[in-house]
């Protein structure tokens, strides 16, 4: 699979500025990560101060956390499925037996449903919760997946009356604030962080899906993506990054009052002083989604590889383990008591830390892990197994409310 869009070439649209195009991808996300990672070590940051001895005690709570979880360390993948399973919800599964177009649609209605999940589970805020009528009361991204899933299963995405687990950009492109408030539970008494800016971006994700027809047909599909990965791929295996470079430029535009570079919108990336080029790409987001469509890929039959080329999330659990034991340290307490904006230099300060310290933390936990793991612990093992839990269950101990302990204001659109 190439790691430029197919389907685009007949545009007739200008290829993107070399700068700007090395920027949407996820060897961009971890060097600069890592050049935010390297002034830390020389203490010559202005928000935070790192303490690298702290990793040994972060990494020996992540292995205990993992061992909990998992005693077997059979640890799935971090992704969005796993929300669907905890709610009863699981991928529909392929049998050997099944011809490659049912396995096709298998992979289609996954896409289907899990793009939009990942593109709505940005913070939901501290007051917002879901009520489930099979499992309660649930908040943040929990409740978010729980929500989601009933906008899909209930038609809400699907134009076909006849067909309502599907996403369609025709519906896409008609979701409002009042029809997402409702399924979402959403009000005055239970306000959801950037409630509007969601159903804009569902409304925006028509529109771009639309505009794509050599990528999701005509009329468009969304889940009608596997069949453009699947014929872009080789001897049946896709590469991760490629996935995320393609789905870069094409979701590029979703994100409102973001940085571009040449008319090349840059999507989740932020500027500090110390990055190379004064970018920092994070791509947290995208990066996830590409985690959930592993599975759904696979189960219409080709092989994901590569998938270590992703990076950490930059997301308020990694980052807020590292605060909360201690690996970071905030050079004015004041920084934690107020809420920050995602694009401040602070923040992205944090985010690049947390992308750089995952890396640093896989390779110690997988030390306190040994040999008993029959392949080495990937990236996306560590978030589900330990630091995303690790940083829940921190935080829940260290506030009442399980905030974080650096605060971001959110529009709906990033964390």
């Amino acid at each position: 699979m190439s790691s430029r869009p197919a389907g685009l070439e007949g545009q007739d649209r200008a290829a993107p500025d070399e700068a700007a195009r090395q920027l949407l991808s996820a060897e961009a996300v971890r060097t600069r990560c890592h050049d935010i990672m390297a002034a830390a070590e020389r203490d010559e940051l202005t928000h935070f101060q790192w303490h690298p001895g702290k990793v040994v005690d972060i990494a020996s709570y992540v292995a205990a956390t993992i061992r909990q979880r998992f005693p077997n360390l059979a640890i799935p993948p971090h992704s969005r499925w796993r929300h669907f399973e905890a709610l009863g919800y699981h991928l529909a599964p392929a049998h050997p037996s099944d011809d490659a177009e049912s396995r096709a649609e298998v992979a289609r209605r996954a896409i289907d449903l899990v793009i939009p999940s990942v593109l709505l589970d940005a913070g939901a805020g501290p007051q917002w919760h879901y009520r489930d009528p099979r499992h309660g009361t649930l908040t943040r991204s929990e409740g978010l997946a729980a929500a989601s899933l009933a906008l899909f299963t209930g038609g809400g995405l699907s134009a076909d009356p006849g067909d309502p687990l599907r996403t369609d950009a025709e519906r896409l492109s008609c979701c409002d604030e009042h029809s997402l408030a409702r399924v979402f539970q959403a009000g005055a008494d239970n306000p959801l962080v950037g409630l509007r800016e969601r159903a804009a971006l569902l409304c925006r994700l028509g529109g771009l899906l639309q505009g794509h027809p050599a990528i999701f047909g005509t009329p468009a599909r969304l889940g009608n993506l596997f069949d453009h990965i699947a014929a872009h791929a080789s001897h049946g295996c896709a590469r991760a990054p490629d996935i995320l470079a393609l789905l870069l430029v094409i979701l590029g535009p979703l994100w409102p009052n973001r940085l571009s570079q040449d008319g090349i919108a840059l999507g989740d990336c932020g500027r500090h002083p110390a990055s190379r080029d004064g970018y920092v790409p994070f791509h947290k987001l995208t990066q996830w989604l590409v985690y959930s469509l592993i599975e759904p890929l696979e189960a219409g039959g080709l092989r994901v590889v590569d998938t270590d080329h992703l990076t950490g999330l930059a997301e308020y659990r990694n980052g807020g383990l590292l605060l909360d034991m201690g690996a970071l340290t905030a050079r004015d307490r004041r920084l934690l008591a107020h809420p920050q904006p995602a694009g401040s230099e602070a923040v992205v300060e944090w985010r690049a830390l947390t992308v750089a310290a995952l890396d640093l933390l896989r390779g110690a936990v997988q030390q306190r892990l040994g040999s008993e793991q029959e392949a080495p612990l990937s990236m996306a093992q560590l978030m589900e197994g330990g630091t995303w839990a690790a940083g829940r269950a921190v935080a829940a101990r260290a506030r009442r409310d399980g905030r974080p302990p650096l605060n971001v204001l959110s529009d709906g659109t990033v964390f």
